[in-house]
């Protein structure tokens, strides 16, 4: 799978790779720091990326702001988003399904709770049918 993950914590991404180090597939990243650089590796990328990961808590453009600008444009209105966050915030989580993303995650502290729960989100998008659309 193509996957754009925007986050801005360097330890998030150090463990995003860790993880995906460990699984069989092999799947393309794509890393941005924030909404903005997400908007410009879209619009500069040849394809698009099957799924997106998205911090919610970022600088210059919040996870919200990135997801109103997506669910607004005819290209990418589709690219399943998930939230990976640490923001436990039930208006932020209602915010995030209003506004059109396609799962929830909260980041956990222990990084053997974040192995699985990635590993359980990136096997339900590579065997789903609109990925392989």
């Amino acid at each position: 799978m193509n996957i754009l993950f925007i986050e801005d914590d360097m330890i998030e991404s150090m463990k995003f790779q860790r993880t995906l180090s460990k699984i069989a597939s092999r799947h393309t990243i794509i890393e941005a720091k924030n909404g903005e650089q997400a908007i410009d590796a879209l619009k500069n990328s040849e394809s698009l990326p099957d799924i997106i990961l998205l911090d919610l808590n970022m600088p210059r453009m919040s996870g919200i702001e990135f997801l109103q600008i997506l669910k607004a444009d005819e290209q990418y209105k589709y690219i399943p988003t998930i939230i990976l966050t640490t923001s436990e915030n039930r208006a932020d989580l209602l915010e995030c399904y209003r506004i059109g993303i396609a799962g929830y995650v909260i980041k956990p502290l222990k990084y053997e709770d974040y192995e699985q729960k990635l590993t359980a989100v990136l096997a339900y998008w590579q065997t789903n049918e609109l990925v392989k659309a």
